[in-house]
């Protein structure tokens, strides 16, 4: 067989993996009968497969609030809409919150873009480097210039911002299964949230190996996105404004942690 049939024919077989069942790529084999037929259905299968436990790892929330038969099927069509460019299935799904953003057929499901984003931030976070709190590098605080030191987060560390209560939907879908007083709180919450047109904005940090989330208030968030940046601490608590308690904030920095330590700019 030469080079370039072989080319054609790996270039019909990954057409008829992708398109959808009625496509005529997949007519195409399956009428050819034998191992062709039976190779196809095997990887469609597979494929597909793969493509739902690959999406469900990382997009928890969105597979809780579609339900599995329905996220099923979104896991497959995004397969075919975005194929895998690596062999790490880990890495795939990153266009998958704009994706839902326009899905038609989602349109009333607003915030379940900025659900996944916020179920891929903790995925991140979750895959980030170790790190640990560099203790001495706190005395810059008493002996340095605020405008030449800068606040290291931890790796993995995000800031998100929606105009839903995303905070509310993620907490309430986690264990959503679940019939206790509990869960029927949790969903309260977040009816409440909307009925307010309440707008989030979360730290996502870990703790330990897990990602959490931490709803934060503007200034609280306006500060995190400053030290994330690599901003210097004058010009962070500056921006953060008089509303913003630094104190309180370093004491949960240091306990939750999300502090790495202190530096000079541009070390």
């Amino acid at each position: 067989m030469s080079r370039s049939v072989e080319a054609q024919r790996q270039h019909e077989l990954l057409a008829a993996l992708l398109a959808p069942s009625s496509d005529a790529a997949v007519t195409r084999f399956s009428a050819a009968g034998g191992r062709a037929a039976l190779g196809l259905a095997a990887y469609r299968a597979n494929g597909a497969a793969s493509a739902e436990r690959a999406l469900a790892a990382v997009f928890g929330s969105v597979q809780a609030m579609l339900g599995e038969d329905d996220f099923r099927q979104l896991a497959r069509e995004f397969w075919r809409a975005e194929p895998p460019q690596r062999g790490d299935l880990a890495e795939w799904g990153a266009g998958l919150p704009d994706w839902l953003a326009a899905h038609d057929q989602l349109a009333a499901w607003p915030y379940l873009a900025d659900s996944a984003r916020l179920d891929q931030a903790r995925h991140h976070c979750e895959r980030a480097a170790d790190a640990v709190i560099d203790v001495a590098s706190l005395a810059l605080l008493e002996s340095a210039d605020p405008a030449q030191i800068q606040m290291l987060p931890m790796p993995g560390m995000s800031v998100l911002r929606s105009v839903w209560p995303i905070a509310a939907i993620h907490a309430a879908h986690q264990g959503a299964s679940s019939a206790s007083d509990d869960a029927d709180a949790r969903f309260a919450a977040v009816r409440e949230a909307m009925a307010a047109q309440r707008a989030d904005a979360v730290l996502i940090a870990r703790r330990g190996w897990r990602a959490e989330v931490h709803l934060l208030t503007d200034a609280e968030a306006r500060w995190a996105e400053d030290l994330i940046r690599g901003a210097s601490l004058a010009e962070a608590l500056d921006h953060a404004g008089e509303q913003f308690d630094f104190g309180a904030w370093l004491a949960i920095a240091l306990r939750e942690p999300w502090l790495k330590g202190l530096g000079f700019l541009h070390d």
